[in-house]
């Protein structure tokens, strides 16, 4: 996929709905052009906002489908625009689970002006299944109380902190976002079941011993709709290290209101028994907490209560940064 970017938004209505989008432009905005909206839009990413053909002018070579929502569907309102974007001159790139590529307007407008398509959420190749072997190198995975909680946030910050302090580290995308951002990886999340473990072992392959991995987490295991790919990721990954992600004070799991969040001991304690399949070894390194809608002193005290009660390291990756949990990796 060519660069820079122009990001459709389509009609969506809140922040979270553009995560997509909006993660890209927080660790890539290099590659960020502009954004593109439909009239009742909701949210913006505050990046100009361009038609298809003045994005062409200023350079934009693809137009990313920024959004997320549930199916990961391609709404019939937004297909007029994505042929008229191909139409300006624009590839377009989605990461939902709907192909662009099977709408046939939209083939055909791809092949009449020679415009690429890319669905990056579908693997582009044969994959093996699982074995749980030992291989070489060391792997941490962030894995999370619910969706939508930071664990894409913590692995890249986690990365770029490692980076800094000279260790040898890769990011290792398993979904459309993280994908966007490192430019490769595997969404587990569009990989059939039975070798979602296998993708994660091929993501993660054998590497030098003092070589980190840093596998971006997926859903949650106490998320009923979800939980089969983190335990897949849990499996395929082979942590020695996980981080937990939470939000404090989220009401209600996403997608499923009236079900409460899990208890935060008792979700690390499962993922790490679920872990010990592949690794026994495996430890908890520290936790990562989602506080942007709290406070400055409500987050201190929030993590500092979280401490105390799971004896580990606790962070805000965008308020704190994630120095102490990379302080504990330092000697494993």
């Amino acid at each position: 996929m060519e660069t820079p970017y122009l990001f459709f938004l389509g009609d969506v209505q809140d922040d979270l709905a553009a995560k997509t989008s909006r993660g890209i432009a927080a660790w890539r905005p290099e590659r960020c052009l502009g954004e593109y909206r439909l009239p009742g839009c909701g949210t913006t990413l505050g990046l100009d906002e361009l038609g298809f053909g003045e994005a062409v002018a200023r350079g934009a070579k693809t137009l990313v489908v920024g959004v997320a929502n549930p199916g990961g569907v391609i709404s019939e309102n937004w297909v007029a625009s994505l042929v008229e974007a191909v139409e300006a001159g624009l590839d377009v790139a989605s990461g939902l689970h709907q192909r662009l590529n099977d709408i046939p307007e939209l083939r055909t407008a791809a092949l009449r002006h020679g415009r690429g398509l890319y669905d990056v959420r579908h693997p582009a190749g044969p994959l093996k299944v699982g074995t749980g072997e030992k291989r070489e190198g060391k792997r941490l995975l962030t894995v999370g109380t619910d969706c939508s909680v930071g664990k894409m946030y913590t692995t890249l910050a986690l990365e770029q902190e490692m980076s800094r302090r000279g260790f040898s580290v890769d990011f290792r995308a398993t979904g459309q976002t993280g994908i966007f951002i490192a430019g490769d990886g595997i969404s587990v999340d569009a990989v059939v079941a039975d070798f979602i473990s296998g993708a994660v072992e091929e993501l993660s392959p054998v590497n030098d011993p003092d070589h980190w991995d840093l596998i971006e987490g997926q859903g949650s295991l106490f998320h009923p709709s979800f939980a089969g790919v983190s335990l897949g990721l849990l499996h395929g990954a082979q942590p020695d290290a996980v981080v937990m992600c939470h939000e404090p004070g989220r009401p209600f799991m996403r997608g499923i209101p009236k079900r409460s969040l899990p208890d935060l001991r008792e979700c690390l304690e499962a993922n790490l028994a679920a872990a010990r399949l592949t690794n026994p070894a495996v430890r908890a390194v520290g936790v990562s907490l989602n506080t942007g809608k709290l406070d400055e002193g409500a987050a201190e005290k929030v993590m500092r209560e979280t401490e105390k009660l799971l004896g580990l390291p606790c962070v805000d990756p965008v308020r704190t940064g994630v120095g102490p949990i990379v302080d504990r990796l330092e000697g494993l």
